[in-house]
């Protein structure tokens, strides 16, 4: 029989689908919803969910075509990347997209390798081989060496080597013992409480070790006791004398948790990093934006604005671009690694934005070749995307000076945090009317106030006041533009 018809006759296969690497340098996802069900037909590249990272939601894509036989993991599952998630039944000899993040592959009736095919966007590279990812086990015994621990071998374990090195015929070598799954924030807090994490059964997705896990170990003494007693779980404080206690017949709800993932995780991390790392310095500028205030009524009447959102972002973000051409120190970045600063040469402005997933500073790509009315588009398109969880990761990434808008929120100023990676960013309170020294007289004026943090390894005082004074010039005269360019 031909090979023709062999592949004619070819039975079904069941093929996993593992999630992904998303191309985020990320560990896991969050499923977030499925678009298809258990008996569904699929094309391939069609869009069968959306996942969640620390950045951003994204659609997954099929990468393959046939029938969805199983949906591994449930809407709110954190699924680590390489886990299966899904399965389908395609032809033996279906064409379907490379192996994503670990997929096994397989070859030909004749034995061959598979065939590399075009990358899926999003999905990394094809792998060389189609073994499934492992973790790398910790070994117990190790010869006659010491053991992983860093002791010496015990006898029994001397003994048993002998035997399998001096008889063929002896008992196998013990299977080789696995970390427990955990993070490394929970592996780094087991080791400060003296929590042997061997002795845990993991409650997160897949036994994943996690850190209420640990603390109720202690709590419960099941693995150890922490080596601070101040860490130890205390005794709840006993109502105050007169005070109502809590009736859990009543339904009353005294708190509540919520896991801390996706953009909070990665908000919290970041911040972290950037506080601890950056020397941070802020300065503070009040200034009369009236002339600005009735430069934007104007713009908005102008037909070359027409469709455009003009917001008082919209000019200090202009005045931003305008101050780096005469302060390109706070448009730099500190790589500690190579031990020098990297000046650059565009400008990747970061829009800080509240999104219901939290916070997001999505940025626009070399805003300074933008005009006016693509830069009040652009911020206006950059919000919309971020409010509908839209925003690409690739939009998450590369930012070089940021922006936060905290006047919508009726705040005057604040000491915001520099994005990881960037020397500085300006936050713009809200516009009030307040008594000012106007033409020798006090009158009511449009005033706000500017708050710039910047990273005080890279910028100097001087450099960031010049630029500080820059960007108020051009809002309280934007006439003075003429001066800078």
């Amino acid at each position: 029989m031909s090979a023709a018809t062999a592949d004619q006759g070819a039975a079904p296969v069941t093929r996993p689908f593992l999630l992904p690497d998303l191309g985020e340098g990320l560990t896991e996802s969050e499923i977030v919803s499925w678009r298809v069900a258990v008996g569904d037909s699929v094309r391939l590249n069609q869009v069968i969910g959306e996942v969640e990272t620390a950045k951003a939601v994204v659609e997954l894509p099929s990468p393959y075509t046939g029938t969805v036989t199983a949906l591994l993991a449930e809407p709110g599952d954190v699924v680590a990347v390489g886990a299966p998630i899904a399965e389908f039944e395609v032809a033996a000899d279906a064409g379907r997209a490379p192996a994503a993040a670990g997929t096994p592959t397989s070859s030909d009736a004749a034995g061959e390798a598979p065939r590399r095919q075009a990358t899926l966007v999003g999905y990394g590279a094809m792998p060389e081989t189609g073994a499934r990812p492992a973790r790398r086990a910790r070994l117990t015994v190790v010869g006659e060496g010491p053991t992983a621990a860093g002791r010496p071998p015990s006898a029994a374990e001397r003994t048993g080597h002998a035997a399998l090195g001096g008889d063929a015929a002896a008992e196998p070598r013990p299977a080789p013992a696995e970390r427990p799954r955990s993070t490394p924030p929970v592996r780094k807090l087991a080791k400060d409480l003296g929590v042997d994490l061997g002795g845990l059964e993991g409650t997160g997705p897949r036994g994943l070790i996690t850190r209420d896990d640990v603390l109720a170990s202690i709590g419960t003494g099941a693995a150890g006791t922490a080596p601070d007693s101040s860490l130890s779980a205390a005794p709840a404080p006993a109502p105050a004398a007169g005070a109502p206690a809590a009736s859990p017949a009543a339904g009353v709800v005294r708190e509540s948790r919520t896991a801390i993932r996706g953009v909070r995780r990665q908000t919290a991390a970041a911040m972290v990093a950037s506080a601890f790392t950056a020397p941070h310095a802020s300065e503070f500028l009040t200034v009369d934006v009236t002339p600005a205030m009735e430069l934007i009524g104007r713009l908005r009447e102008n037909r070359a604005f027409t469709g455009q959102k003009v917001t008082p972002l919209t000019l200090v973000a202009k005045a931003v671009l305008i101050a780096l051409r005469r302060s390109p120190s706070l448009n730099t970045r500190w790589d500690e690694g190579a031990q020098e600063i990297v000046q650059y040469h565009y400008v990747n402005l970061g829009i800080a934005a509240a999104t219901p997933r939290g916070l997001m500073v999505p940025n626009i790509k070399d805003a300074q070749e933008l005009s006016l009315a693509e830069l009040a588009g652009a911020i206006s398109d950059l919000a919309a995307t971020a409010r509908e969880g839209r925003t690409a990761p690739a939009d998450l990434s590369g930012g070089t000076i940021s922006i936060t808008n905290i006047g919508v929120f009726g705040i005057d100023a604040g000491t915001p945090i520099l994005n990881p990676g960037e020397a500085a960013i300006l936050a713009m309170g809200q516009v009030r009317r307040l008594p000012w020294e106007h033409g020798g007289e006090v009158a009511l004026r449009q005033v706000m106030t500017l708050s710039l943090s910047f990273d005080h390894r890279l910028v100097d005082g001087e450099q960031a006041s010049r630029f500080l004074a820059d960007v108020g010039a051009v809002l309280a005269d934007p006439g003075m533009v003429l001066t800078m360019v």
